[in-house]
């Protein structure tokens, strides 16, 4: 039986999510990447609740041709926010994607924003 790659993407989301947790020290900054937006957001999974979140619809990013440039506008912007909120160490949650491409570069442009993981 094959499977599709939605079906392949959340099954290896269900293996990630067995080993990362996030809590109100160390939030899990989860991404999901659809073929226009990117999406992130911090979550603490103790009480389930979602601190910080930004994608590429907000404001603040502005619109370019090139989505790669847009997932870094999106890291920094998280990074930004998580930073205010007082948080400086999270725990990254790629959603199954593979650690490449878009979902890479946020994660290196929330690095460079000071984010520590």
């Amino acid at each position: 039986m094959a499977l599709t790659k939605e079906k392949r993407r959340l099954r290896i989301r269900r293996r990630i999510r067995k080993t990362i947790i996030g809590s109100a020290a160390a939030p899990r900054l989860s991404v999901f990447r659809s073929n226009k937006e990117i999406y992130a957001q911090l979550i603490d999974d103790l009480s389930g609740k979602t601190i910080v979140a930004a994608s590429s619809r907000d404001k603040e990013i502005e619109k370019n041709d090139n989505k790669s440039n847009t997932a870094v506008a999106v890291g920094k912007l998280i990074a930004g926010k998580a930073l205010k909120a007082g948080i400086s160490t999270i725990t990254f949650d790629r959603g199954g994607y593979l650690y490449h491409g878009r979902v890479k570069f946020l994660a290196e442009g929330a690095r460079e924003a000071g984010l520590k993981f």
